[in-house]
């Protein structure tokens, strides 16, 4: 199969990399000129240092030429640019090319997932057979052949199992799902919560802090990827749970890493200036504040997330909101 990678961002290359060992062949597009020549010359993408790229990429930072002729085209861009860059590769995909979206957020303004965002720019030949992708996958990890399973998302079954078995490695394992909406929640709202178990790490809080906020963390993803038509039960699965788990404690984690040094003191924007990777769950935050209020959710984590990223609020303050709540029953939905 002819494969195009939309966005040369880590996770991107990883999942480039997975499509090179299955047999593909496989383009990279980069919106950095740079990155591509690094690509190119030395086999090494900056946002991946260390790691050698396998023989066989293809960098490329011509987006219509990237896409014309690929049969799987994969969108790997950070969630804020997708709406841009897929709108420009639209009219140059393939008939029956086989999306498949990997980006994790929700689109600021429009409130919409990728999926969303996704319909409003592409033919709906292409997004009859979309697929999402999401789960635990640090892209260093995966990039290292270290095992690792995810979930590959589509209303059309047979779509889901085409691209299930175009990602399928000895180290790198799909399962398939016809929840779209909830794996792509799933993707996007645990990144607001590995903010918060960061703060939580930032302050010097330790196992105790960090179990209740996932549990109670993964109760607010449920809570509103139900009343926006997800099924409870694939957030307790890979693109929930797993997901969660493995970014509100993985060190590899660029949310949780942002989260523990804004408990540590540090501005929001001396962090984002010295970081050349997106951390997605900082504009996730107030997007997902909006849906919560727009669904009638109480989601009451992402609100003091969204009080730390959008006004200021102190980490300090944002546990003692949490803490002093009104008592009341233990409730999952």
């Amino acid at each position: 199969m002819k494969a195009t990678v939309v966005g040369a961002g880590s996770w991107g290359t990883a999942l480039a990399m997975v499509l090179v060992e299955k047999g593909h062949g496989v383009t990279l597009w980069s919106y950095e000129p740079e990155v591509a020549a690094s690509i190119a010359e030395r086999a090494e993408n900056p946002y991946l240092p260390g790691v050698t790229l396998p023989e066989g990429l293809q960098a490329e930072t011509d987006l219509p030429t990237a896409v014309a002729d690929a049969q799987l085209v994969v969108s790997v861009s950070p969630s804020q640019v997708v709406r841009a860059v897929m709108g420009q590769a639209a009219p140059h995909m393939q008939e029956g090319a086989l999306l498949v979206s990997a980006s994790k957020g929700i689109e600021l303004g429009s409130l919409l997932r990728m999926d969303e965002v996704l319909s409003e720019v592409m033919p709906s030949s292409i997004m009859d057979r979309f697929c999402v992708l999401s789960g635990p996958s640090f892209a260093r990890e995966v990039a290292g052949r270290q095992p690792t399973a995810v979930v590959v998302a589509s209303h059309d079954s047979a779509a889901a199992l085409e691209a299930q078995q175009a990602f399928q490695t000895p180290w790198f394992r799909p399962y398939t799902n016809l929840d779209v909406v909830g794996v792509e929640l799933g993707g996007a709202l645990k990144n607001v919560i590995a903010l918060a178990a960061g703060v939580a790490a930032g302050l010097g809080h330790g196992h105790n802090t960090l179990a209740a906020l996932m549990t109670r963390g993964l109760a607010e993803m449920t809570r509103l990827g139900v009343a926006m038509g997800a099924r409870q039960a694939t957030f307790y699965g890979l693109a929930g749970m797993g997901d969660l788990v493995l970014t509100c404690t993985g060190s590899l984690s660029r949310n949780r890493t942002v989260g523990f040094r804004l408990g540590q003191g540090e501005s929001l924007e001396a962090i984002l200036s010295d970081m050349t990777a997106v951390a997605e769950g900082v504009k996730t935050a107030s997007a997902v504040y909006e849906l919560a209020r727009r669904h009638g959710v109480e989601m009451p984590i992402v609100e003091q997330v969204h009080a730390i990223v959008e006004h200021g609020r102190s980490a300090s303050e944002a546990v003692s909101s949490l803490m002093l709540r009104d008592p009341k029953p233990e409730e999952w939905s």
